[in-house]
């Protein structure tokens, strides 16, 4: 189930935190409940995904994106991720969030995020490509930043790391697994 309630308490928990520049960095305090973890009682990967929308959706919030998606009647969607596990997170282990815009280009937005355990290591990171939809599809990112008020803010450059997965990405076939020689199902 998708975990409303705690998203409900983090954005209340940082409703009076000041606005971010629209790269600016939100750190967010989590903890892994018993609901979060998998058979080896550790945070499920799966739900390592969800969590990270606790820290992207306040964040939105704070660069003003939340308020430019309302006005306009745009939505929000992923359009890929890639994610490194490094360090396990245990039931009950308290995890500090960073979320931050890396960059954007002519169709999408990056967004990075990482989970750090309390004894300073990085737990987990994640690369995301999300597009802002309207109507009529994706919403350029000039046209996002014209709602934000800000046309004239360029594009930080996208680290290496982040580029070479945007070109390995893009090389990956289209539908994916094609049925050629695929097994028949058995009735």
């Amino acid at each position: 189930m998708y975990p409303v309630i705690r998203l409900l308490w983090q954005l209340w928990r940082h409703r009076n935190d000041p606005p971010l520049p629209l790269t600016g960095t939100h750190a967010s305090q989590h903890y892994c409940l018993p609901w979060d973890i998998d058979l080896w009682r550790e945070l499920n990967n799966g739900r390592t995904l969800t969590l990270y929308d606790l820290g992207r959706i306040p964040l939105a919030r704070r660069v003003g994106l939340i308020a430019a998606l309302r006005r306009q009647r745009w939505g929000l969607a992923i359009a890929g991720a890639s994610v490194r596990y490094r360090r396990r997170v245990r039931m009950f282990d308290r995890i500090e969030m960073r979320s931050r815009l890396l960059s954007w280009d002519d169709r999408f937005v990056y967004l990075e995020q990482s989970m750090w355990r309390r004894d300073g290591e990085c737990a987990s990171h994640i690369l995301y490509r999300a597009a802002v939809t309207g109507k009529d599809g994706i919403v350029p990112p000039g046209d996002v930043l014209d709602a934000l008020g800000q046309p004239e803010l360029a594009a930080p450059p996208l680290p290496g790391w982040a580029r070479a997965w945007i070109e390995a990405d893009a090389m990956r076939p289209w539908p994916p697994m094609p049925d050629e020689g695929a097994r028949p199902a058995q009735e």
